[in-house]
């Protein structure tokens, strides 16, 4: 018998994570993976880029990973690279088999 539980882990990989759909391949930590960058809900959580002083402001990016392509939940604080670009980690949290991962960058 198929649960409910099942059916949603089948749904974060054949839909929610499908390349041909909302997925885009992006390499975290050296490993090309599918996530979802969303920058409407990371601009509602907070502005993108905060201005801090001198011209040098912090860029923010959320995205969502599924659990089994990502690997161990990540902590906060731990510094990983994005698109070859080195970013903290300033959230991490597992939602039902998919990580809402968001980071944050030091830039000028």
């Amino acid at each position: 018998m198929t649960t409910f539980k099942d059916i949603i882990k089948k749904d974060v990989t054949n839909i929610f994570f499908n390349f041909d759909e909302f997925g885009e391949k992006h390499t975290v930590d050296g490993k090309t993976m599918t996530v979802i960058v969303d920058g409407y809900e990371q601009i509602t959580r907070d502005k993108r880029y905060k201005t801090l002083e001198d011209g040098v402001h912090t860029k923010q990016i959320l995205f969502y990973v599924a659990a089994v392509e990502f690997g161990r939940l990540p902590m906060v604080g731990r510094i990983i690279r994005f698109d070859n670009a080195a970013y903290r980690i300033t959230d991490a949290v597992r939602e039902g088999g998919v990580y809402s991962i968001s980071l944050e960058a030091v830039r000028s």
